[in-house]
């Protein structure tokens, strides 16, 4: 067989790794990623359960080892959607009654929140006028508002959403606000230039240019409704996670208030990430996101 010998210095072509071989490498380099995300958590939280385990399992712990946690919520754990009437439902049931509560709070505190800050965030006048006025509220505890909203709704559903609203419009506000004061000139400049109306202006150029900032705001505010309303369920009572886990510790049930803490934590942590990622959704694309 012939051959055709290639001539002095010229390249000689790469070939291509077959199909078959590249899966292989893409499925190692995947599971090495996912190892690397996943094993340092896993491994803190097994020597954090390690060390609870030691300190808690001997006589006279005050507090119950996670075995015993385990033991104790196995019924609550495996049946998370139980109704024995009245507020002695599943925790699955807890958490759903409370997400509605922040859902309604939180979605109302957005859309004041984004208004007032576009506001403050556009008129020199009303940044004089609210911005002392949002300093000063934002400084009060959320369970301060609570007997203000049972004495003016007189009801504990709405005073609750009242908590929430009250609680997370403010970082709302004020990132929104700066979102807006740091639109870039040469953005206004061609608004200017090809003629946008308020309408035009506030679609195309406001939002897009200040939505990192607005996502912060309502990054933080989804965290603070959590919170919020964890805190004020133990005191207007009926269903909810918060007024659970104050239940659980009048009945002295404590590894029910740890199994709901983890619970807590972990749907704080959802509704965290499921804002971020809302976030990256619709700043990908703008300057700063």
């Amino acid at each position: 067989m012939s051959t055709i010998p290639l001539s002095e210095g010229a390249p000689v072509p790469a070939r291509r790794a077959a199909p078959a071989l590249q899966w292989p490498g893409r499925a190692l380099g995947l599971l090495r990623a996912v190892a690397l995300r996943l094993l340092p958590p896993l491994l803190i939280l097994a020597l954090l359960l390690t060390v609870w385990e030691l300190l808690c399992a001997r006589p006279g712990a005050a507090l119950p080892a996670p075995s015993r946690v385990l033991q104790d919520t196995w019924e609550l754990i495996i049946h998370p959607f139980a109704d024995n009437g009245g507020n002695d439902k599943g925790l699955g049931w807890q958490l759903l009654a409370s997400l509605q509560r922040v859902a309604l709070g939180y979605a109302l505190a957005a859309v004041a929140g984004i208004a007032l800050g576009v506001l403050v965030g556009q008129s020199t006048w009303a940044q004089r006028g609210l911005d002392p006025l949002f300093q000063v509220l934002r400084t009060v505890p959320p369970l301060a508002w609570l007997p203000i909203s049972l004495a003016g709704f007189q009801q504990g559903h709405p005073s609750a959403i009242f908590v929430i609203f009250i609680t997370a419009v403010w970082p709302i506000v004020i990132n929104t606000s700066v979102g807006i004061r740091n639109i870039p000139q040469d953005y206004r400049n061609v608004a200017r230039v090809i003629r946008l109306n308020g309408v035009e202006y506030f679609w195309k150029i406001m939002l897009p240019a200040a939505a990192p900032y607005i996502f912060s705001g309502l990054r933080i505010g989804v965290g603070l409704s959590w919170l919020a309303i964890v805190a004020a369920e133990m005191l207007i009572g009926g269903v909810g996670i918060g007024f659970f886990i104050w239940d659980a510790w009048n009945s002295s049930r404590i590894s029910d208030i740890i199994l709901a803490l983890v619970y807590v934590g972990l749907v704080g942590f959802v509704l965290d990430r499921l804002v971020a990622w809302i976030g990256r959704l619709v700043t990908r694309g703008t300057a700063a996101g």
